[in-house]
């Protein structure tokens, strides 16, 4: 990949009487986002529309200013602490509004934001660097590698001179295809995510540093091959803990040393499936591969407790815990349903009713034509609610259930992850509430309970939908006396038995612990 020539980095010189006063080249760095963490089996595919809803599109300064916390926010803050830099966002879509619950973002999606990326950025060209914030488990159909394909076409508009970074997802599905076109890449090590913002400002002040010529990208990929279940994928507990730490040693000990662990999302049916430790050096292609090299057999050597960290229950047996705790006065206690892909799932639900729990918030159930039917048409606390909910959309879901009861409330929330979801709290008596909402909603701490207007302090057990997100608040903070995980007996689409999902582009068996049982990293 070219550099910016000496002659570019060296700025500019202002003669003013006998006084030589020396300043930077500006340096123009556009900011474009576009990001999907895509389940390829579940049957509603990732339409145009659903990146289309207020604030979203957006470009300039919406976009700059969209998730301060997070990726973008990271970059924009650190990139603005050099006075030399001026930043442009270009016209990009943010996360849809369906989040995760939703399939292959289809041709016409893809095609047509990433049209509008690339018009936007030949019209203000040009540009000493692209800022990607990027998810890594996009699938797009007829896409084969979605973010590469992003970053190729933006190297064509900005030329070879230009600084490529992106930040990314660890559930990202990436290879070396990616670096065949960009410079730098950036991925979250921790899972709950605590390090988007870390990473946003690695990734501009690398950039930087780049463009000014201080540092000479250069990068290894070695896939390693492992599938697991992001419920297995826990950072605050040993094995993903000892993994992520040797990553953060290797930085620690090699300055200009970066090490990305993606974890690999199985639910993206898509070739390229599976971990990848990538690694980013200063101009030193031999250190990279050295570092690559170990962390890849580190794993490998860590590959039957990576895929076995966790314990599941099934839902039966997982709800007999919870009622025992309590029982013990070991309460709230937290039951996460981390199997339901499409948020319709009703099976933990039908398991709380037979038995009859008391004190119970289950959030939450998806039927999005419901609440947004009920929602238009005014609906008020107080009001009575009689209506079946969730099921049918897919085996996995289970059957619907009809719910009688109270309206407490409704609003509109963002759960954590992306999704943008209207929302119906309903109260069935004896202490027990279930939110009804659009589309998959995670809960990943009290508090997003708390805005939609429950008393957190009321419930004994909580009910949820989240693999991991959760410990955010309600492990890493304390909260819960205990936690239970749990899915359905049968083999449905989150479950941790990946050989039951009907793959068509990854080879299952050649994969740990599917099958394969050799490997070593050249």
């Amino acid at each position: 990949m070219g550099r910016l020539g000496q002659e570019q980095r060296r700025g500019h010189q202002l003669i003013v009487g006998k006084l030589t006063h020396s300043f930077p080249k500006r340096i123009r760095i556009a900011v474009v986002h576009f990001s999907h963490e895509t389940v390829t089996f579940l049957p509603n595919d990732t339409q145009l529309s659903d990146f289309v809803y207020e604030g979203s599109p957006c470009r300039d300064d919406a976009l700059l200013a969209y998730d301060p916390n997070g990726y973008i926010g990271g970059f924009v803050q650190c990139a603005r602490e050099f006075t030399e830099v001026d930043l442009v966002g270009i016209q990009s879509p943010l996360f849809p509004k369906t989040g995760i619950g939703s399939g292959w973002v289809t041709n016409e999606a893809y095609e047509h934001f990433v049209g509008e990326m690339i018009q936007d950025l030949q019209e203000r060209g040009p540009f000493d660097g692209v800022y990607m914030a990027l998810h890594g488990a996009m699938a797009a159909r007829g896409v084969a590698h979605p973010e590469a394909e992003l970053a190729a076409r933006i190297r064509k508009v900005v030329g070879p001179e230009a600084i490529l970074a992106a930040t990314f997802d660890p559930h990202g599905n990436e290879d070396e295809k990616f670096h065949q076109s960009a410079d730098l890449a950036f991925c979250v090590k921790f899972y709950p995510h605590y390090d988007t913002h870390l990473q946003g400002e690695r990734a501009a002040r690398t950039m930087v540093r780049s463009i000014r010529g201080e540092y000479r990208p250069t990068s290894a990929c070695i896939k390693v091959p492992i599938l697991s279940p992001t419920v297995m994928q826990w950072t605050g507990a040993s094995p993903w803990m000892d993994l992520v730490q040797r990553a953060l040693v290797w930085e620690a000990r090699k300055p200009g040393v970066y090490v990305n662990v993606f974890f690999g999302f199985p639910w993206a049916d898509t070739a390229d499936a599976g971990m990848t430790i990538q690694v980013t050096s200063n101009g030193d292609q031999s250190l990279a591969q050295e570092v690559a090299k170990d962390m890849a057999n580190v794993a490998w050597r860590l590959r039957e407790a990576l895929t076995q960290s966790t314990k599941v229950h099934s839902i039966e047996e997982g709800v007999s815990l919870a009622l025992q705790a309590v029982e013990n006065g070991q309460y709230p206690v937290v039951l996460a349903d981390h199997s339901d892909r499409s948020g319709h799932a009703t099976w933990l639900f039908e398991e709380l009713q037979r038995r009859d729990t008391r004190k119970t918030l289950l959030a939450s159930i998806a039927e999005g034509e419901l609440v947004k039917d009920l929602i238009a048409q005014g609906i008020r606390p107080g009001d009575p609610f009689d209506h079946e909910i969730g099921g049918r959309v897919d085996p996995s879901a289970g059957v619907a259930v009809r719910v009688v009861g109270t309206v407490l409330g409704s609003g509109m929330a963002n759960d954590g992850t992306g999704s943008r979801s209207e929302w119906i709290s309903v109260a069935l008596g004896n202490g027990n509430v279930v939110v009804i909402s659009a589309y998959l909603m995670q809960i990943i701490e009290p508090g997003m309970l708390t805005k939609m207007g429950l008393n957190v302090g009321e419930f004994e057990i909580f009910a949820i939908k989240s693999r991991v997100h959760f410990r955010r608040g309600f492990d890493d903070s304390g909260f819960a006396a205990r936690i239970f995980l749990v899915e359905p007996e049968s083999p449905f689409l989150g479950t941790t038995r990946l050989d039951a999902l009907a793959y068509e582009h990854v080879r299952i068996g050649n994969f740990y612990p599917y099958g394969l049982e050799e490997f070593e990293a050249d």
